[in-house]
């Protein structure tokens, strides 16, 4: 089927910052007394929105919710804001996608962590829509995102001409509920838990734009 737009998942997607985002909520949690290692982060939560990933591990009604959300992305603004968790692979192959279609960010994470990303990335001119968590009320895997970028896209577009590049089966679930055919990328989860996906690749670089988009 011919595409008109790609959605990119930002976290382990185009920005290779899970084991960045680990490290973090692995320092926060330690100080609520609720230790993490990297294993349940990859396991459990590795995928869901910030204030999923945060109710899960300490609690839904925890008062420090929204405290631990901000220190999380006050922290990583500062380790990651320079751009360089997005391979120039992953910058090349946005830019050949957005060349050709439309393309969006669709993302669990802050608004306020993500643009400063693609900005340093130099990608700010060709990304269009970004869905951040700020947008909808339901994180992935609800699809509340995907189905707000399709009314962002080019004015609206069917999900039947959309391509998605996620990591996680959250991401993942989350697309295949909107309707979306979805690219699962390797890096964060195992082959196993990726099987949901339409295709599994090792990476995204130009080779695969050029397969998919021509």
């Amino acid at each position: 089927m011919p595409v008109r737009a790609v959605i990119f998942d930002f976290n382990g997607t185009l920005s290779h910052d899970e084991p960045i985002l680990c490290e973090i909520f692995c320092e926060l949690f330690a100080e609520h007394g609720r230790p993490l290692s990297a294993q349940e982060y990859f396991d459990e939560l590795a995928g869901l929105s910030d204030r999923e990933i945060v109710r899960a591990w300490l609690g839904r009604d925890h008062p420090s919710v929204d405290e631990v959300i901000q220190r999380r992305i006050a922290q990583y603004r500062e380790r990651v804001a320079d751009g360089s968790s997005v391979p120039e692979p992953v910058r090349e192959a946005v830019r050949y996608a957005a060349a050709r279609v439309h393309v969006a960010i669709v993302s669990g994470a802050a608004r306020a962590e993500i643009e400063p990303v693609i900005r340093a990335a130099g990608l700010a001119a060709v990304v269009g829509p970004i869905v951040a968590a700020d947008d909808v009320a339901e994180g992935k895997p609800h699809p509340a995102g995907y189905l707000r970028a399709l009314t962002l896209l080019d004015g609206g577009v069917d999900a039947s001409d959309v391509l998605v590049f996620e990591d996680t089966e959250a991401g993942i679930a989350s697309a295949k509920a909107a309707g979306i055919r979805c690219i699962a990328v390797l890096g964060t989860l195992a082959p196993k838990r990726l099987a949901a996906a339409d295709e599994i690749v090792p990476a995204i670089d130009v080779e695969l734009m050029q397969r998919l988009l021509g």
